[in-house]
């Protein structure tokens, strides 16, 4: 059995408003926010790294969790953002958390990063009996063209963590868990130069490759919608249970045009979804474990409530998982 020992979030400082970029990209009054439903997303500073997003959430997520007995074996980061290339950014986190002879991951899956990382994580925290800390981070301001309304307007800076520890007890806060792929839309989304198809070079920078691209907008829509649908029902159908047992729904937060539409179609209304899109706008995988953080912190997810996780990204990647809040 696996149990949900505690969370954590970081955010930077600096707040960019949709009005802001508005005026940027020469884009009507109100354009970015009735689209996407954000009105300010969080931005990191010239000095700040994904590295230390994912050390302030994972400190915050360690010190909650209090005394657990155990040690921490495993860290797995969540990004597509990693500090560089190579080498991976978690063993660095690792290090600056003090966490010895810990395993240490890199994770690119995109949005569904934090839900894979989960995944694991369980898989890990059962066989091998020892804590695992995930962390979701991305400092996406750093892969957008700050010309591009597609993105610009989208994508955020954050991360949140999570830390899980093996159980005796009969009851297991990881309800069901469900991952999935359809590779044959890996274009939709994409950094075109950077990798080993594409080296960057002085060319591919100055045609803008090396940035984020995003295409057929409403084509894009529709996949999400269908896949964060999918990965809800599968999650709920393997939980043994419906959308009208969830307490909460907390969706990858794309935007709140594709909360709407599949909250629709599962049958959660506003009442029962946690949204944090307005503020903190998209960051990826971090977005779930963000507004799980926060919305514990505010008192509105109390233990022994059920929440259903649901994501989808670049790839095409989806997941879906039903967690218990733990009782103690």
């Amino acid at each position: 059995m696996t149990r949900i020992a505690s969370v954590g979030h970081a955010v930077p400082d600096c707040r960019v408003t949709s009005a802001e970029l508005e005026v940027q990209l020469g884009l009507e009054a109100g354009w970015i926010e009735r689209r996407t439903g954000i009105r300010e997303r969080r931005q990191a500073a010239a000095d700040e790294a994904t590295s230390d997003l994912a050390v302030r959430a994972g400190a915050m997520a360690l010190q909650n969790a209090g005394t657990i007995g155990i040690p921490v074996g495993l860290l797995l980061l969540a990004t597509s953002t990693p500090d560089h290339l190579l080498p991976p950014t978690a063993p660095l986190v690792a290090h600056r958390l003090g966490l010895s002879h810990c395993g240490a991951i890199d994770l690119a899956n995109a949005c569904g990063g934090f839900l894979a990382a989960l995944a694991l994580g369980h898989s890990y925290s059962v066989t091998q009996r020892c804590a695992v800390l995930i962390i979701a981070a991305n400092v996406l301001s750093r892969r957008i063209n700050p010309a591009d309304p597609m993105t610009a307007a989208l994508f955020a800076d954050g991360a949140g963590a999570m830390v899980l520890t093996p159980s005796d007890d009969s009851e297991n806060d990881i309800l069901a868990l469900h991952l999935d792929s359809n590779g044959a839309h890996y274009g939709q989304i994409i950094i075109p130069a950077g990798g080993s198809r594409e080296p960057t070079t002085g060319d591919s920078v100055a045609l803008g490759r090396h940035w984020m691209q995003m295409e057929r907008g409403p084509d894009l829509f529709r996949l999400a919608v269908r896949s964060m649908v999918r990965a809800g029902e599968v999650a709920l159908q393997w939980a043994g249970l419906t959308s009208a047992d969830i307490d909460w729904w907390v969706p990858h937060q794309a935007n709140a045009r594709i909360t709407r539409e599949v909250g629709e179609r599962l049958g959660i209304g506003d009442e029962r979804t946690i949204s944090i899109v307005e503020e903190y706008g998209n960051s990826s995988a971090a977005s779930i474990p963000l507004a799980l953080s926060l919305a514990w912190l505010d008192g509105r997810i109390q233990p022994g409530q059920r929440i259903l996780l649901t994501a989808a990204g670049a790839g095409l990647v989806e997941a879906g998982a039903v967690i218990r809040w733990p009782r103690n």
